[in-house]
């Protein structure tokens, strides 16, 4: 299978994926640190990362439902739709949060926010193992697809077997 979304040969989804998780754990950070004490500003800035993981999770879903298209009817496909439909929620969880937390004047973070987050980081961490689950059956598909020495390229004094549909070529 071949993602339509490429960057050297490799699918854009799966790379784009890492920046929503990353700044909706950077936010529930921020705002865990507000709500113990922290300073004041820590909240909005938690407030305003989650704001940029919400964007770059919106990204990350036009790419997964392009994507989506190329998948085969079985349970890859299954599992790509688990995976776009549990980064929708950690999304709207965090979107929820935003919305309930724009009104307020310093967007400071409370222990009942913190905790609609860390709901939402715990769902996030499903769609990290299917994720996970999607990438080695990407790769195990590619494996199969590779058919030329260009596989090669920048590997030096290692053993590479590039197995073809007809022959295997042994290469050092």
């Amino acid at each position: 299978m071949q993602s339509r979304l490429r960057v050297q040969g490799h699918p854009i989804q799966p790379m784009l994926v890492t920046f929503p998780y990353g700044l909706f754990v950077s936010a529930g950070i921020f705002d865990l640190t507000d709500v113990i004490g922290g300073p004041a500003f820590l909240g909005e800035v938690g407030y305003w990362t989650a704001v940029a993981a919400l964007v770059s999770a919106a990204l990350t879903a036009v790419a997964g439902m392009v994507d989506l298209w190329d998948v085969p009817g079985d349970r890859t496909r299954a599992t790509a739709i688990a995976f776009n439909l549990v980064n929708l929620a950690t999304a709207g969880l965090f979107l929820l949060a935003c919305l309930i937390r724009a009104d307020s004047p310093q967007r400071g973070a409370s222990v009942a926010l913190l905790a609609v987050e860390v709901l939402a980081l715990a769902v996030g961490g499903v769609g990290v193992r299917l994720g996970a689950r999607l990438v080695r059956r990407f790769d195990a598909g590619r494996a199969a697809e590779t058919t030329s020495l260009d596989a090669l390229d920048g590997v030096a004094g290692s053993t590479v077997e590039i197995v073809t549909p007809t022959r295997s070529l042994r290469g050092r």
